[in-house]
C-alpha cells in the first residue's frame, strides 16, 4: 500500500511540474509582436502547451517584442545566447543574406497557408531553412504565418490586368518591384496613413494586413473592392532557437517542440482565418462593398511575374539562389506554375 502511494506521488509529482523535474530546461523567446496584439496570445498559448506536454519538464518565457532586443536584432541575439529563442517575420534577416528574404515572402507564390506549410514541411523547405540558420548559430524549428494579407482597392480588381496603372501602397523591396513589374504604381506609405491617403485618393489601393484587420479599421469604407482570400503576400514567421541549447535536448522534448510548433501554426492560422471570415461575411453583407476572389489562373499570373522577380533577388547570393530553386521546383511539382 505504503509503495503504490509513493508511485502515484512522485507521478503526480513529476505531472504537476513541481520540483527539480521543472527547473530541467528553462527558456527565454522574444516575440515579434507586443503583448496586447492577437497573435501574441496564440504564442503565449504555445509555450504554455509545450510545458504541459513535457510534464513541466520545458518551460518557455515569453517576451514581448523590443523586451531584450529590436525586432531585427533577435537573430543575433538568439545565435549569441542572448536569448534562446524568437518568433519572428524571417524577411527581417534578408540585409544579411537575400536568401531570407526571398524564402520568407517569395510574393505571389502561396494562395493559401497550406501550401507554405506543405512546402516547409514536405517540400524540402525545412531542411533549406536550417542551412541557412545554423552559420547563424540558430536552429529553425517549424513555421507559421498571419495568412494572405488583403488588399484594399477603391477600383474593381479582378485578376492582373486590373493592376496596370494602379497607384498602390507596398512596402520597398521585392513587393514594390513585383507590382511595378505588373504595371501598377508603387507609392511608399506607413499603414497609418493608408486610411486618409485612400480616402483622398493619393493612392487606389493598398497591400495591407489581413482582411480582419482592415475591416476593423474601415479600411473596406474608402476601398470598397477588396480582395479576399489575397493574392499576393504571407509572411514566413518562424520558430527557431539558439542552436547548441537545441542539440544539448533529449530526442523526446525535441520532438515536442517540432510537433507543438506545426500545431500553433494550425491555431494561428484558424484563428486569424475564422476573423477574416467573420469580416468577410459582414463585408458581403454591405451593399457598398465588392469583395473580388481572383481565379486560379489569373493567381497563377500574377505568379509568373513575380518569378522574374524572384530571379534577380536569387542573381545575389548563392543562398538565394538555392531558395529560388528549390522554390520554383517545389511550385512546378505542385502544377502551380502556369
Amino acid at each position: 500500500m505504503k509503495k503504490t502511494f509513493l508511485k502515484a506521488f512522485v507521478a503526480a509529482f513529476v505531472l504537476t511540474g513541481s520540483g527539480a523535474i521543472a527547473q530541467e530546461y528553462q527558456f527565454t523567446f522574444q516575440s515579434v509582436d507586443p503583448a496586447g496584439n492577437p497573435n501574441f496570445g496564440i504564442q503565449k498559448a504555445w509555450t504554455e502547451r509545450v510545458e504541459e506536454m513535457s510534464g513541466g519538464r520545458l518551460a518557455i518565457e515569453l517576451l514581448p517584442v523590443g523586451s531584450v532586443v529590436e525586432y531585427n536584432e533577435t537573430q543575433d541575439a538568439v545565435g549569441a545566447g542572448i536569448l534562446d529563442g524568437h518568433i519572428t517575420d524571417v524577411s527581417y534577416f534578408s540585409g544579411k543574406d537575400p536568401a531570407f528574404g526571398l524564402i520568407a515572402n517569395p510574393i505571389g507564390a502561396w494562395s493559401a497557408p497550406d501550401e507554405m506549410f506543405r512546402f516547409i514541411n514536405y517540400g524540402g523547405g525545412y531542411e533549406l531553412m536550417n542551412k541557412l540558420e545554423e552559420p547563424y548559430g540558430l536552429k529553425f524549428i517549424g513555421a507559421t504565418t498571419t495568412g494572405l494579407e488583403g488588399f484594399v482597392s477603391k477600383r474593381a480588381l479582378n485578376g492582373v490586368d486590373d493592376l496596370k496603372g494602379l497607384k498602390v501602397r507596398a512596402p520597398e523591396g521585392l513587393i514594390q518591384e513585383v507590382f511595378a513589374a505588373a504595371g501598377a504604381v508603387p507609392v511608399n506609405l506607413p499603414y497609418s496613413e493608408v486610411y486618409t491617403a485612400l480616402d483622398k485618393g493619393v493612392i487606389d489601393a493598398a497591400d495591407s494586413t489581413v482582411f480582419s484587420t482592415n475591416h476593423q479599421q474601415g479600411l473596406h469604407k474608402v476601398a470598397e473592392n477588396p480582395v479576399y482570400p489575397g493574392f499576393h503576400s504571407m509572411p514566413l514567421v518562424e520558430v527557431s532557437m539558439n542552436l547548441e541549447k537545441w542539440n544539448a535536448l533529449p530526442a523526446d522534448l525535441q520532438a515536442i517542440l517540432t510537433v507543438s510548433v506545426r500545431d500553433f501554426a494550425q491555431d494561428a492560422v484558424a484563428i486569424l482565418s475564422m476573423n477574416d471570415l467573420k469580416a468577410f461575411a459582414e463585408a458581403t453583407a454591405d451593399p457598398n462593398i465588392t469583395v473580388h476572389n481572383w481565379s486560379a489562373e489569373e493567381r497563377a499570373k500574377f505568379r509568373t511575374i513575380a518569378m522574374d522577380q524572384w530571379a534577380k533577388v536569387a542573381a545575389r547570393s548563392d543562398n538565394a539562389q538555392n531558395v529560388y530553386e528549390a522554390l520554383t521546383t517545389y511550385l512546378s511539382s505542385q502544377g502551380m506554375l502556369k
